[in-house]
């Protein structure tokens, strides 16, 4: 079975505002190379046999799906990192392929690998013991190494859950009509806290559990969209988060919707471009059964 693998999407580094950093920023502001990554965790998921059949199956009971009637979706760690110069035409950044990538955090280092077109990453099992690990509250840095010069990234405190109650009916599933809007409401946020970043992603699921294609996503795809990201981040601090009608096209069908609570980072070095964008986060996922 396809384990449920997360788009990848970076976002911008909040400069620090403290007066001894200019000399740092003004490094930044000058450096050539740049890094746009992320790393995203999926818990594992649970999913009834009568759910995706889109029967009604009633209350769950206290201890959740009965297990001869449980399919589950394994979760899944998976990091994606883009690097890059400056230095390119049209204002793009131009992909750096002889550098090698590692994600450090919670005392161990992970080597990341080539993909092609300068990017580099790995997707993890929760029980792979040398793969990438998610862990809220952790700080995660990703170096780039080239030539004998080393660039970091950095995410602090990595979002624990947030948890949307939409997606968690007491039937184990969303029934919705399929053509029509679903409006996500994320919980409150404690005073003093700032909102972290919210993307969300719908996938058709066919009847045996294997995810299909996206329907819907509001995360941006590529490196310049996701630097450009810097300049309205409030976007995606809403409250309130609206999936389109399009993204439950088909009726009698099932989507699984993925919701990213995400921590933003960014240059740590001063050698790396300030504007370079990351993200890490985690990801609550619910099952929509559309009817006609």
């Amino acid at each position: 079975m396809k384990r449920l693998l997360l788009s990848a999407a970076a976002a911008t580094l909040v400069l620090s505002p403290l007066a001894c950093d200019i000399q740092k920023t003004g490094s930044q502001l000058l450096a050539e190379k740049v890094m746009v990554g992320t790393l995203f965790s999926t818990p594992d998921v649970d999913i009834s046999a009568a759910a995706l059949a889109g029967l009604d199956a009633g209350t769950l009971p206290d201890g959740g799906i009965p297990e001869g009637e449980r399919i589950t979706l394994p979760g899944q760690t998976a990091t994606l990192v883009f690097f890059g110069t400056r230095n390119g035409e049209s204002g793009s950044p131009q992909p750096l392929t002889d550098a090698t990538l590692r994600l450090e955090a919670n005392g161990l280092t992970v080597p990341l690998n080539a993909q092609g077109a300068g990017t580099y990453g790995l997707t993890s099992a929760p029980d792979d013991d040398a793969g990438v690990r998610y862990q809220s509250g952790a700080s995660y840095r990703f170096v780039a190494t080239q030539q004998g010069t080393s660039y970091v990234g950095l995410v602090e405190d990595a979002p624990a859950l947030e948890r949307l109650d939409a997606l968690h009916p007491q039937n184990g599933y969303v029934r919705h009509t399929a053509g029509q809007g679903l409006t996500l409401r994320r919980p409150t946020v404690p005073a003093g806290k700032e909102r972290t970043l919210g993307f969300v992603t719908v996938f058709a699921l066919r009847t045996d559990g294997e995810r299909g294609e996206s329907t819907y996503s509001n995360l941006p795809t590529d490196p310049l969209s996701l630097l450009k990201l810097a300049a309205t981040p409030g976007d995606w601090q809403q409250p309130t988060l609206e999936v389109p009608g399009t993204a439950f096209p088909a009726s009698d069908s099932n989507y699984l919707v993925i919701f990213q609570t995400t921590r933003l980072g960014g240059a740590d070095s001063e050698n790396l471009f300030y504007g370079s964008t990351l993200l890490v986060g985690t990801a609550d996922v619910g099952l929509v059964h559309t009817t006609p």
